[in-house]
């Protein structure tokens, strides 16, 4: 016999997991704690309710596995110090004159071939505050660089926010990060044309604060950049010539293969252990989305949602911009937002006419915009890389939001209105 949960305990199953996580609760916590009541109040007894929990924690487990494996290559990339080097690599070549534009691009690509956008965005940093100080550029106008190039990046790669798009919507990881292209350079301009009217707003780096972010020395940038390379090769071998090379596998390999070039294999466990540190803390939240996923897909939610979509004349797509939107603000993470909004309303998008890349694609555009919010960490850690006050951060807000809301436009415009593409 089927097991269904109430609409109305599905959607307390939700306010009660958003508001846990607002009052900094742990997100995986704060989701069981709401998909347990929520099937309490749904009409669905104690024993069932934990049935379907375990059941949604459990579907779960792929993209947990692929996640854990990632950790290798963002170890090597970030220990190593071969994020640092590609970072500096590319601002040396377009020089002071592009400076802005350097920074974009800079932290565009580190997040691209895998590197946590809080990380690109703290890596980045020493080098924006040196080229900031000696052009003149605000310290807002050099933030909002590296922020939206990070942003763009991070819809274009193999971060975990990828692969749970790509599992819930069982599409390969590879067409979700191809779908965030177009959008990443409509958000790359953006992102441009916001840095250049800031570049004398707000505060500027002083010379104790360049003095403090000085960093070490690093590989070289063919050595730094084979360990990303090796592993979008093998991921690209699926569209390429149809061949399989799961994540769980392209990844790890990739990182592997970088510290190989770079001699430090004797080093690998210590990378392992630092990614694998990044990424528990994403595994144990997906773990937790699991469980809301599995009460909220057994509910007459699904049904709720389409008449209300039907009600209002929206179409059926605008349901994933708008979760991945949403969510992204309740939890102030791209990766969360993408989680939680992948998995609990993934069943219901596709069901509603949707194509699987069209729906992954747009919510994981959707999560870029308030996954900057203060109650998140991003919020804290990229103001902190650039020594910038509460006050001053705060108003660098609406900026993120409008970078973050172009790719979200951008890809349901290329996805849900113009169906390109699928």
């Amino acid at each position: 016999m089927e097991i269904e949960v109430s609409a109305l305990g599905a959607i307390i199953a939700l306010v009660i997991a958003i508001f846990l996580i607002l009052i900094k609760v742990p997100p995986a916590y704060g989701m069981v704690a709401g998909a347990l009541l929520g099937g309490l109040f749904g009409g669905v007894g104690i024993e069932d309710t934990v049935t379907l929990m375990i059941e949604g924690a459990e579907s779960i487990i792929p993209a947990v596995l692929r996640i854990l494996a990632a950790g290798i290559l963002a170890g090597v990339l970030i220990q190593s110090g071969a994020a640092s080097t590609i970072a500096e690599t590319i601002v040396q070549r377009l020089g002071e004159k592009k400076a802005l534009l350097a920074l974009i691009l800079a932290t565009l690509l580190l997040t691209t071939v895998g590197v946590f956008i809080d990380i690109a965005v703290i890596t980045v940093a020493p080098i924006a505050l040196a080229i900031g100080h000696r052009a003149g550029l605000s310290k807002m106008a050099i933030l909002i660089a590296m922020i939206g190039g990070g942003k763009a990046g991070n819809i274009m790669s193999p971060n975990p926010n990828a692969i749970a798009a790509s599992d819930a919507f069982d599409v390969p990881l590879t067409s979700i990060m191809a779908a965030g292209i177009i959008p990443a350079m409509f958000g790359i301009v953006v992102t441009y044309v916001i840095a250049k009217r800031l570049i004398n707003k707000g505060s500027f780096t002083t010379s104790e604060e360049l003095q403090a972010a000085s960093g070490e020395k690093a590989p070289s940038f063919l050595l730094a950049i084979i360990a990303p390379l090796t592993a979008i090769v093998l991921l690209a071998l699926r569209p390429l010539f149809d061949i399989i090379i799961d994540p769980m596998i392209a990844l790890p390999i990739g990182g592997i293969v970088g510290a190989l070039a770079m001699g430090r294999m004797k080093r690998i466990n210590e990378y392992a252990v630092l990614g694998l540190g990044k990424m528990t803390g994403v595994a144990v939240m997906l773990l937790g989305t699991g469980t809301l996923a599995g009460i909220i897909s057994n509910s007459a939610l699904d049904q709720v949602i389409t008449n209300g979509l039907e009600a209002l004349g929206l179409p059926a797509y605008i349901l994933a911009p708008f979760s991945g939107a949403f969510m992204s603000m309740a939890t102030a993470s791209t990766t969360a937002g993408t989680v939680v909004a992948s998995n609990v309303f993934g069943s219901t998008i596709m069901e509603l006419g949707v194509a699987g890349l069209a729906g992954g694609a747009m919510i994981h555009a959707g999560a870029t915009v308030f996954d900057h919010l203060p109650h998140g960490s991003f919020f804290h850690a990229t103001g902190g890389s650039v020594f910038m006050d509460m006050k001053e951060r705060m108003k660098l807000i609406p900026y993120e939001s409008l970078v973050g809301l172009t790719l979200a436009i951008i890809s349901t415009l290329i996805f849900g209105v113009f169906k390109l593409f699928i």
